[in-house]
């Protein structure tokens, strides 16, 4: 199996003579794709409506909220107001996932978000408002599927997750810090942000992902600059079977002297599955060793899917 390796995207522009910066600016931080800020669209085009009313209550039982806009945004402080975010850092049982991160590479948290917030957030996929950043994933032979960045100030909804999430993965971070010999971050994210703005690492990296019928995400590692948080998570904001088939999320760990191991996850709607950014240590007969990590999107066969992506690391 190929790997889409960052260095043979950005390594071509060096050998050119393009300095680092003009690099930097070109893949807008994250070695993966770069920025369509300047080429976004003036009108957004009509809303979908294939989405079906009603959900699945988590935590409190979900009102339906109102859309409203505020300087032509959509307004998402009633889908925070759903469920007390405060209490989504409780759900998970977070013995069960580092136990499952350091036994298969990947956890997942059960759901997190009810059906009506997943809605609420797909329904400003198309607020170009919102984003700083737009990717044809066609374009840069990524994939097929577009993406697009959330601009500052992020949604409530995504600020709270990125938040509340963070600190019981910052300890796990940690450990695996302890284990590999490497740096120790942080215990709340303003003091990850504030490091990462030391080192130019400025823009928000939460995203959205849409993927029709063929879409895919070829295999890549998303490193926004010099900082890099270990972990990061997405949520499923689509029903499987129902509003897509296919579209599998796919784990590639590349292991020491060994073929490399593939992975398949199915989160369910409103579920998160958390999984290293690079890299993750494994335990060995002489210790602890580092082996790498990829993931990417199965093609989606018929419907829409649409994931949110959490990275707690900024972008350069």
């Amino acid at each position: 199996m190929n790997f889409l390796v960052n260095e043979q995207r950005w390594a071509p522009e060096l050998f050119a003579g393009s300095t680092a910066q003009q690099v930097g600016d070109l893949f807008d931080g994250d070695l993966l794709a770069p920025t369509t800020r300047s080429r976004r669209r003036t009108t957004a085009p009509p809303g979908r409506n294939r989405h079906r009313p009603g959900g699945v209550s988590v935590g409190s039982s979900p009102q339906r909220s109102t859309v409203n806009m505020t300087n032509g945004r959509i307004g998402m402080s009633d889908i925070a107001e759903a469920v007390d975010l405060r209490e989504i850092t409780e759900r998970p049982d977070w013995e069960a996932v580092e136990r499952q991160l350091d036994e298969e590479g990947f956890a997942a948290t059960g759901p997190l978000l009810s059906a009506e917030q997943c809605r609420e957030v797909v329904e400003i996929f198309d607020d170009d408002t919102r984003y700083r950043s737009t990717v044809t994933m066609a374009r840069h032979a990524f994939g097929e599927g577009r993406y697009r960045y959330f601009d500052d100030p992020l949604p409530e909804l995504v600020q709270q997750l990125r938040e509340g999430l963070y600190p019981p993965l910052a300890a796990i971070a940690n450990r695996w810090a302890d284990r590999l010999g490497e740096r120790a971050f942080p215990a709340t994210l303003p003091a990850l942000l504030e490091e990462c703005a030391k080192l130019g690492q400025h823009k928000p990296t939460p995203l959205v992902l849409r993927y029709g019928p063929g879409g895919y995400n070829n295999l890549h590692q998303d490193v926004y600059g010099e900082l890099t948080f270990p972990l990061q998570f997405l949520i499923m904001l689509s029903q499987p079977d129902e509003d897509f088939t296919g579209g599998e999320s796919v784990f590639v760990e590349q292991r020491p002297r060994q073929q490399s191991r593939p992975m398949v996850a199915r989160p369910r709607q409103g579920e998160a599955i958390i999984f290293p950014v690079r890299h993750r240590p494994k335990q060995g007969s002489r210790g602890h060793y580092r082996v790498q990590m990829r993931h990417g999107v199965s093609a989606v066969h018929a419907g829409e899917r649409h994931v949110l992506g959490i990275i707690f690391h900024n972008a350069r």
